[in-house]
């Protein structure tokens, strides 16, 4: 198997920072590995150059978990003996709660968790009832100013609410959104390849970043998670677990592995900016870099060579949220 020596960078959005194309996400995470495991694979990732960690304390609306992944990677970086300034922290903030849970305690309390004092970037999460977009672009913006981030991005938003925010801040002169984390993978296209994201991204500067790009696993081969995994938008992850085998046969014409094709796939798209991934050992990440090659080398190709799996067609409308499950209207 060919190794990516190190991960390369790329834009963040026109206003975000450079970050890796690879980049290790919170949930579930740290609390799958042991304590020297979880030091273990830090050090590696931050090594290769894959140094951005997305972590989320996980005690909001349907999260409310009391998780500890994020006071797990904590001890990680300090097992591992790195500074706060040989990585890129990406926190979340919460809708569920807001206002109530102001943005200000929240970032508070999420940082202490970690055990340090200010985060990179933060997103936002999604939700099921809109909020004032006005309240929270000024609340974000303010955060920014006194220095807890410095950029912004948004997770599952509709693509109106993201160019209204855009809007918003441009005219008040405060923070606009960077990026989106969307879900984005072989089988699940519709949003983020859908007219109303693109145009954010060719007119807004805004960036992609790519999540739950391996189904919880299920397209890496690990057909029936036994953890908790993401939602499902328009209910078609029995179909995902159907179209393995076409995935494999794909992986197996590029000499690669399912999960290399499927992170390959969504870094061929040219908005995207970095993938992220929840490996739990040191081998999967090993082999989640090497899809870095592989969508260098074949990345268009490929991307033909998957498109019968794009499962949400006509089944998710582009224009919606997450949180409204996202079906096509008829």
């Amino acid at each position: 198997m060919e190794f990516a020596e190190r991960a390369p960078r790329r834009r963040l959005g026109v206003d975000g920072p450079e970050v890796p194309l690879l980049a290790l996400g919170s949930w579930n995470t740290w609390d799958r590995m042991e304590r020297e495991d979880a030091a273990e694979l830090v050090r590696l990732a931050v090594d290769r150059g894959v140094d951005m960690f997305d972590v989320a304390h996980y005690n909001f609306g349907p999260h409310a978990e009391n998780a500890v992944t994020d006071v797990l990677f904590g001890q990680a970086v300090r097992d591992a003996g790195l500074a706060r300034e040989d990585y890129l922290l990406c926190g979340k903030l919460w809708l569920w709660d807001y206002p109530a849970s102001s943005f200000a305690e929240q970032i508070k309390v999420s940082l202490g968790r970690v055990g340090t004092d200010h985060a990179d970037m933060v997103v936002l999460g999604d939700f099921m009832e809109r909020p004032d977009f006005r309240a929270v672009v000024t609340d974000v913006s303010e955060l920014v100013r006194a220095g807890k981030f410095t950029s912004w991005g948004v997770n599952n938003w509709s693509a109106g609410d993201v160019l209204f925010a855009c809007r918003f801040a441009t005219a008040e002169g405060l923070v606009p959104p960077s990026f989106a984390q969307l879900k984005y993978s072989v089988a699940r296209r519709s949003v983020p390849e859908g007219a109303p994201y693109s145009n954010l991204f060719a007119h807004e500067g805004l960036g992609l970043q790519a999540s739950d790009v391996l189904e919880g696993g299920i397209l890496a081969g690990r057909l029936d998670p036994e953890r908790k995994i993401g939602a499902d938008p328009g209910g078609i992850r029995e179909r995902i677990r159907a179209a393995y085998p076409e995935l494999r046969r794909v992986a197996d014409l590029f000499g690669a592995t399912p999960a290399q094709v499927a992170i390959a796939y969504c870094l061929a798209h040219p908005a995207v900016a970095n993938v992220l991934v929840g490996v739990s050992r040191a081998s999967q990440l090993e082999d989640n870099l090497a899809a870095l090659g592989l969508a260098a080398r074949h990345g268009e190709e490929l991307r033909d060579a998957v498109a019968g799996l794009w499962l949400d067609k006509g089944v998710v409308d582009p224009a919606a949220s997450w949180g409204t499950d996202a079906p096509v209207p008829r």
